[in-house]
């Protein structure tokens, strides 16, 4: 088979189903995973089907090990190999770390760092075999200010964590050909949020107006493109110059 593969985690909403919909016309195998967007998954997936893409989605929580692991081998047999990995899952919620509760606070470290982990430990097995690979973590725009975040320090420090984990995987797999780099978001307009929320950040923005999931799909299409064969370990901001 001719055609890439990717694996996108947390694929079927927002910016990840945006580069699923994008990677498959331009020919790539599509694989997708999710925790409660069942529904979100049948319909990116008849999308994609229609076109004649090969697609799959599957159900699975990366945030634990053997899950992300049972991932991997399932779409590897499905579509032999795995070209690309975009690690989009996610869990976001804002709490006063005061008021945090263990099983909170686990939940933004196990669903945006340890999840991240698991399934890039499990995909670049058969990455390091061909010698070749790309890997895009999903970070945020600031995450790498190491800022005090009151409301979101569970998740902040996840997303900052993942920076460094990009920056060692980018270390230790260059020599294989691998590239593993961060994609780190602002404000996007991807259905997560209010948009008269969205719109009352725009004041805050340097550019002036909230980003789209298009500016995502034009941010990864370049680091999984030959061009970027040589950016390793990057933080590529996507704010409008917001949390610099």
């Amino acid at each position: 088979m001719s055609e890439k593969v990717v694996l996108i985690t947390g694929g079927v909403r927002g910016i990840g189903r945006a580069i699923a919909l994008a990677l498959g016309e331009r020919g790539w195998s599509i694989a997708t995973c999710y925790r409660t967007s069942e529904h979100d998954a049948i319909s990116l997936n008849e999308a994609l089907q229609k076109k004649g893409v090969r697609a799959i989605s599957l159900n699975a929580d990366v945030s634990i090990p053997d899950v992300a692991n049972d991932l991997v081998q399932q779409v590897e047999t499905e579509f032999g190999r795995i070209d690309a990995l975009i690690n989009g899952a996610g869990p976001y919620h804002r709490v006063n770390l005061l008021d945090e509760t263990v099983q909170g606070w686990n939940k933004m470290l196990d669903g945006n760092l340890n999840s991240a982990f698991y399934v890039s430990r499990a995909v670049v097995v058969g990455m390091k075999e061909r010698r070749s690979g790309r890997i895009i973590n999903f970070s945020m725009a600031n995450a790498d200010k190491h800022e005090g975040q009151p409301f979101v320090t569970g998740h902040y420090i996840a997303k900052a964590g993942l920076l460094i984990l990009t920056r060692t995987y980018a270390k230790l797999l260059a020599p294989y050909g691998i590239t593993v780099n961060a994609i780190s978001p602002g404000f996007i307009e991807s259905g997560s949020a209010p948009p008269d929320e969205l719109q009352k950040m725009v004041k805050n923005i340097p550019a002036g107006y909230i980003g789209s999931v298009d500016d995502g799909v034009g941010a990864a299409l370049y680091l999984l493109s030959d061009e970027a064969r040589y950016v390793n370990g990057s933080n590529l901001h996507l704010s409008g110059a917001w949390g610099m």
